[in-house]
């Protein structure tokens, strides 16, 4: 609820987890104590994604697809933008350290020639969370895993004909006709 609306009330909140209100209000003092547990929880989902990945150790195209599909689950369990809360500094801290641990992962991924040199810093670790984004968002009929491919595919080959698993381009050139017997 507080993905799709910030200002969603507890009063909202407590009805649509099927409790009542005093319910929510005795694990949680506050909105903004309720807020925490949710960034809180949401962080740490990204870190277990990052740990179970093995960015450091697996093979690259192993891991990334790890990291992707265990991303796109987070987003779609907890869907709500860590933005409001960077202001704290313990939880930038470990967003930073998430964010710097996949820029080392996606370095490593180039040095080893799967993502190809000569791009603008910070380019594939700007556009690699944005795929996820979109694929936790607009395929949601696929798995997360099934998600995590299409992401990997267009990451590493792109969106055009020659990429892998694309359809051959259409020929404008008439098609010969069978000889007649």
């Amino acid at each position: 609820m507080l993905a799709a609306d910030q200002a969603a009330s507890i009063t909202a909140i407590a009805a649509e987890a099927g409790v009542d209100r005093r319910t929510v209000y005795r694990r949680f003092a506050s909105r903004e104590e309720l807020l925490a547990a949710i960034y809180e929880a949401r962080l740490a989902a990204i870190e277990r994604a990052t740990e179970e990945a093995r960015l450091r150790e697996a093979p690259v195209t192993v891991a990334l697809h790890r990291y992707v599909e265990g991303i796109i689950g987070v987003n779609r369990t907890w869907p709500v933008d860590l933005s409001r809360m960077l202001a704290e500094e313990s939880i930038r801290r470990r967003r930073d350290r998430s964010v710097r641990e996949l820029a080392d992962f996606l370095r490593r991924a180039t040095d080893e020639g799967l993502i190809r040199s000569g791009l603008p810093d910070g380019w594939v670790s700007t556009v690699l969370p944005e795929l996820m984004n979109i694929a936790s968002r607009q395929l949601t009929d696929l798995s997360p895993a099934q998600a995590a491919d299409m992401v990997v595919d267009t990451l590493l080959n792109g969106l055009g004909a020659g990429a892998t698993g694309a359809a051959a381009p259409r020929s404008t050139a008439p098609q010969a006709q069978p000889a007649a017997r």
